[in-house]
């Protein structure tokens, strides 16, 4: 894919974003939400930069800042990321980054089948005290393990020559049931989960991983948006959030995946790690008393089983990753 694609996106997607604005009169929406833009200039960053959606930063700024529905913080995530992280996509693909494309190709077969099925069928009966519990204990898990394995993280080169193997039925699994239950709760989550898979279990680079997760979260975010549009419809409020972050993220994700090649992935993680975990103590606080001390110690109990599968994944990751070793001829010494 020439980098000319990638401009030719720009161009066509600016060029509607000023036709919905200025043709419809939605200029005012757009300065009165200038705070959401600002916030995802950050979020956008995040999102080209690491395995996070953009969303992971609109969704507690709209929810526990701005104190919108966690609904409408989900189907935010999907709308806005549907540019931002299709922005990032085609930056990675038109400068030829590496990805994992045996097992993100199954990935996204399988987020094709489970995303539109937990949007239909399973999100809507969330309420949504716990659309942002599921959201805060994810991305909580998610921080502890950076905090404790980022340095081991930085060092792979992968992946592990015996982790091919599992390609096709990690792939489908990741797309369908983290699709199925994770992004279609949450808007976010699933690029999480293959980043997961592929660091822990296959080991692989980080420079493989994240513009993997890049791609599966563009894909799930399209069709979590295309399924919300043609079906029940965005929350209000969706809309004029999307046209003030739309032209900021446009541009953001693809400098984020492009930034971090220059200055590191681990200061951005460390970073972001600590945000996470930042932001389930202020979801845990600031839902206190709605979730009362079952919700609490439910949400704790949550952490603590996506830190159990981590370590079930690192697990069986080392343990491929010597039959790898000890299946590949070594050096003779003498």
């Amino acid at each position: 894919m020439s980098p000319r694609i990638w401009f030719l996106w720009l161009a066509g997607f600016y060029s509607v974003w000023s036709l919905l604005v200025f043709g419809g009169d939605m200029w005012s929406a757009v300065v009165e939400h200038y705070g959401i833009a600002i916030a995802m200039a950050l979020g956008s960053y995040v999102a080209g930069a690491t395995p996070m959606g953009g969303g992971t930063v609109g969704f507690p700024i709209l929810v526990l800042l701005f104190n919108e529905p966690a609904t409408l913080g989900r189907d935010f995530s999907f709308a806005v990321q549907s540019i931002g992280m299709t922005s990032a996509s085609l930056f990675i693909l038109s400068h030829r980054k590496p990805v994992e494309w045996p097992m993100l190709r199954w990935a996204l077969l399988g987020t094709l089948v489970g995303t539109p099925l937990g949007v239909l069928f399973l999100a809507p009966y969330v309420p949504g005290l716990w659309i942002k519990a599921v959201f805060a204990v994810v991305w909580a898990s998610f921080g502890v393990l950076h905090l404790h394995r980022l340095r081991e993280f930085v060092r792979y080169h992968g992946p592990a020559p015996a982790s091919h193997r599992f390609d096709r039925k990690a792939g489908l699994a990741v797309g369908f049931f983290a699709g199925l239950t994770v992004a279609s709760v949450t808007g976010v989550g699933i690029d999480m989960v293959i980043y997961c898979v592929l660091v822990l279990l296959c080991h692989a680079d980080l420079k493989i991983a994240i513009p993997t997760s890049v791609v599966l979260m563009a894909a799930t975010s399209l069709i979590g948006a295309g399924t919300k549009f043609a079906t029940t419809g965005f929350q209000p409020g969706v809309y004029e959030n999307w046209l003030a972050a739309a032209p900021v993220v446009a541009l953001g994700a693809p400098l984020g995946a492009y930034v971090v090649d220059k200055i590191g992935r681990a200061v951005t993680l460390y970073c972001v790690s600590i945000l996470c975990l930042g932001q389930f103590i202020w979801t845990v606080y600031a839902e206190a008393n709605s979730l009362g001390s079952v919700g609490i110690g439910a949400c704790v109990a949550g952490v603590l089983v996506f830190l159990i599968f981590f370590q079930w994944l690192y697990s069986k990751g080392r343990q491929l990753d010597r039959r790898g070793y000890e299946a590949t001829p070594q050096p003779h010494t003498t």
